[in-house]
């Protein structure tokens, strides 16, 4: 799963392990973990699949809406989101080298700036649709926030944000059990993963003034063969098997977290979760 990226390439959105990522400089075993696979040539770092972003994008009814994307890392998902043809296209993204990748990928399409996303610098009611992938997992409580009442900020009345992010299940995980997965998460995967139940993640976004207009789940199988397949394809599937098979350090770590995700498969799934801003503050 990714922090707040899916690697992009200079071309269609696409990357081939050895392009400069950010982090790729670091020990296979001190990577984080959407890094890593990045680095190893897998494109598609979502929980839910290629499937469950298209189906987002789609639900977020992006033609000709100005469309900001938090967090695009290298710009796979900014691709999908110019196929559909959108007034305008912003990107919003912390990291230096992932700011120019983007750009890259976007061309003339659109603009990537340089920002948190929880202080994007963007005028207030200038977007039709806000989009966010795997970002708002990876964030404090405190910081879910501050980015959701941004993106409020920045929308226009009747405006969309749509999330794809990890959940936990059931809703009636207890504190201690919710605890136990986001610590064997953060280990396996080198990042603070801090996912919400359903409930939560709509509380999160009514507190903020959206109505929550649509929810839908898909696996969390980042790392199922025929996830991995349907999202790669076979011969970039291939490509990502060699390199886990010649890395040893690597293929420790990616067999660690498919570990975890296999223990915790009944309390993890992806979730989309596309809200409405509300007319009135």
């Amino acid at each position: 799963m990714s922090d707040t990226h899916t690697p992009g390439s200079h071309t269609a959105g696409t990357h081939t392990a050895g392009s400069e990522l950010p982090l790729a400089g670091r020990k296979p075993e001190d990577m984080p973990g959407h890094w890593l696979l990045a680095h190893l040539g897998k494109r598609v770092l979502r929980p839910g699949g290629r499937a469950l972003t298209e189906q987002l994008l789609d639900d977020a009814r992006l033609g000709g809406a100005d469309v900001v994307e938090l967090a695009p890392g290298l710009g796979k998902t900014a691709v999908s989101i110019l196929d559909r043809n959108p007034s305008g296209y912003v990107g919003v993204e912390a990291d230096p080298a992932a700011v120019a990748l983007t750009a890259q990928a976007v061309g003339s399409k659109g603009r990537v700036v340089e920002a948190d996303a929880a202080t994007t610098g963007l005028d207030e009611a200038s977007a039709d649709a806000v989009i966010g992938e795997a970002m708002l997992t990876m964030q404090s409580d405190r910081a879910k926030a501050e980015i959701v009442a941004e993106a409020h900020r920045v929308l226009r009345p009747g405006g969309r944000y749509a999330i794809h992010e990890l959940a936990l299940n059931p809703d009636t995980l207890t504190d201690g059990q919710k605890t136990e997965i986001r610590k064997s998460l953060a280990r396996s995967i080198k990042v603070n993963a801090r996912p919400l139940t359903e409930l939560e993640w709509r509380k999160l976004f009514t507190d903020n003034g959206f109505t929550v207009e649509k929810v839908a789940f898909a696996p969390m199988a980042l790392l199922e063969p025929r996830r991995v397949i349907a999202d790669e394809g076979i011969a970039r599937t291939l490509r990502f098997v060699a390199n886990v098979i010649r890395n040893p350090k690597a293929r420790k770590r990616i067999l660690g977290m498919r570990a975890t995700f296999t223990e915790y498969r009944d309390n993890l799934a992806a979730i989309e979760l596309v809200a409405v801003k509300n007319d009135a503050p």
